[in-house]
């Protein structure tokens, strides 16, 4: 049998024990490397995604994540992308009847969570006073995004597990404060569309400014007065910047 061979059993094996047992190798050393590569897996999967976790009983979470260990293949080997998998992975996933109907948004509120937990700060952004919000390009910082859910992601609990979403979407900015500290705001839909037209401009390493934004967002709301759009867009932005959500470019 050639190398590549006994290393593709092996692998397969290691991924889901129905496959056959590598040839030549015991089965007491193959369930050692087997358990010692799923508690790795499982311990990262279950400390990224707590809440969710929570909802499972011990038997159907430890299913999910052996389906997820046994058919996704993840295009890294960097033990904190292994969160970005897990989501990817759910995007794929059928759901069960055991699962919550708010999975997938819980998930990826939970991954925003640690995607901006583990960021690293942008040495081309800089904070700034929020006086200057009308003269500074503004971008929104690398450690906050902007997210739109249907279920009210940020209370769900074990005692608490919606089955039908409320009538209104759910809109956030998850960001890490000047303490290092990783905040959720909810946000009105004014606000969240404000500041996704800044994330967009920024992912695209670009940067806006306060006028570009009144003329883009009236646009949207014609029947709005210009002035009105103005000064509530700048007590709002004001208050981004004090949170070191908004930033401008250096």
């Amino acid at each position: 049998m050639k190398f590549t061979d006994i290393q593709q059993s092996f692998m397969d094996y290691i991924r889901d024990p129905n496959h056959p047992l590598p040839h030549g190798i015991e089965p007491r050393r193959m369930l050692i490397y087997r358990e010692l590569f799923f508690n790795n897996v499982n311990g990262f999967v279950s400390s990224a995604f707590p809440v969710l976790k929570s909802l499972y009983d011990e038997q159907d979470w430890l299913t999910l994540v052996q389906q997820f260990f046994a058919e996704h293949h993840c295009h890294t080997p960097i033990f904190v992308e292994i969160a970005g998998e897990f989501l990817a992975f759910l995007q794929q996933y059928k759901m069960k009847d055991s699962d919550p109907h708010f999975l997938l948004e819980l998930a990826h509120y939970e991954w925003l969570e640690l995607v901006v937990a583990t960021q690293q700060s942008s040495e081309q952004q800089q904070v700034f006073a929020a006086d200057l919000i009308l003269l500074k390009p503004l971008q929104l910082s690398v450690c906050a995004k902007v997210a739109q859910y249907q279920y009210d992601v940020q209370h769900i609990s074990v005692d608490y597990q919606p089955i039908e979403p409320p009538s209104q979407p759910q809109y956030f900015c998850v960001y890490r404060n000047r303490e290092d500290e990783v905040s959720f705001l909810q946000l009105n839909p004014l606000t969240a569309h404000v500041l996704a037209l800044i994330e967009q401009h920024t992912q695209q390493q670009m940067s806006i400014s306060f006028d570009e934004v009144i003329h883009q967002l009236m646009a949207f709301y014609p029947n709005m007065q210009v002035d009105t759009m103005t000064n509530g867009c700048a007590h709002m932005l004001k208050q981004m910047v004090e949170k070191g959500i908004v930033v401008t470019s250096s």
